[in-house]
């Protein structure tokens, strides 16, 4: 009895461990929309997504070296191809969120943001020809719907400008950036790990951001303030690496699936931080929106779930 007892201990702590490091995934993720509207107040959208990638290309070489072993070794032919992978469903996808936010409230880029997996059911339909259930079209149609909301009627103003749609569309499409790096990026999962690619992927696609430079650049972060700062070092490090590390230790001890109904927190967290950190307003039909989201993301992956466990 005294046995099984000592060997239940390890189970609970390591839940808790996995908890843990959930929560604190769910948190930076949230964290870095609102620290996103920050970074714009005293940074171009285009200098912000060079800034963080910077601090990231100067600590992922470290991760490297210290993961050297757990690192897939990169082929010569997919430099090219993870060059592309990175640069449009990294940097793109970045530079599509940066210029959004500029337009829309934090809370509403990550529930647009969240559709991801909603987009990667589409790309899979449109481009691997996969077949798409009564009730998984119902899911990707309420997510959307909930999108559509949020991007006409969830903000306070009675007057909607033509800012706030097209923030809402290059967020939009920076989610589908997202998607398309998921389902592009499979054929890679052959040969590398999910960090390595992500690892490379990052590099690789940052040399994208180079002919962005510019000498607004060194205007602009000579001039940044100390909450610009801690906004830009925070997305690099822990937005981006930390959350990403995080990311694939968990896949490690569970699957995807199971992680994923994590991520239906994000939106939650980052609107409670917006109001907390930048007062912004919560009005009826962006709850409203965000509900259809969630509700949608929810069905797609409900029924992922099932499939998963018949095969």
């Amino acid at each position: 009895m005294e046995a099984e007892k000592n060997k239940l201990k390890p189970s609970n702590n390591s839940k808790l461990k996995f908890l843990i490091l959930m929560l604190i995934m769910v948190v930076v993720w949230a964290l870095a929309f609102p620290f996103i509207k920050i970074g714009l107040e005293e940074l171009s959208f285009i200098n912000l997504t060079i800034m963080r990638f910077s601090i990231v290309c100067l600590i992922l070489p470290f991760i490297l070296l210290l993961r050297k072993k757990r690192i897939s070794k990169l082929n010569k032919k997919d430099i090219l191809p993870i060059f592309f992978l990175g640069f449009f469903g990294v940097m793109v996808y970045h530079l599509g969120l940066n210029y959004g936010e500029q337009y829309i409230s934090p809370a509403a880029a990550s529930l647009i943001i969240a559709t991801i997996p909603v987009q990667i059911v589409i790309l899979a339909r449109v481009f691997l020809k996969e077949k798409i259930s009564l009730i998984k079209a119902l899911g990707v149609i309420i997510a959307m719907s909930g999108v559509i909301v949020i991007s006409i009627w969830g903000k306070a103003e009675s007057s909607l400008k033509v800012e706030y749609i097209f923030g809402a569309i290059a967020v939009l499409i920076a989610a589908f950036m997202g998607a398309l790096y998921t389902v592009s990026g499979k054929k890679f999962l052959e040969r590398y790990t999910g960090l390595s690619l992500t690892v490379y992927a990052m590099l690789l696609g940052s040399v994208g951001l180079i002919p962005f430079l510019n000498y607004s650049i060194i205007e602009q972060v000579s001039k940044m303030s100390m909450n610009a700062w801690f906004a830009v070092i925070f997305l690099g490090i822990f937005s981006t690496i930390v959350g990403y590390v995080i990311w694939y230790v968990a896949l490690e001890k569970s699957t995807a699936s199971e992680i994923s109904i994590f991520l239906y927190a994000i939106p939650i967290f980052s609107t409670i931080f917006s109001y907390i950190l930048l007062k912004d307003q919560i009005t009826l039909m962006f709850i409203f929106g965000g509900f259809l989201v969630i509700t949608g993301l929810a069905i797609v992956n409900m029924k992922n779930n099932k499939n998963k466990k018949i095969d």
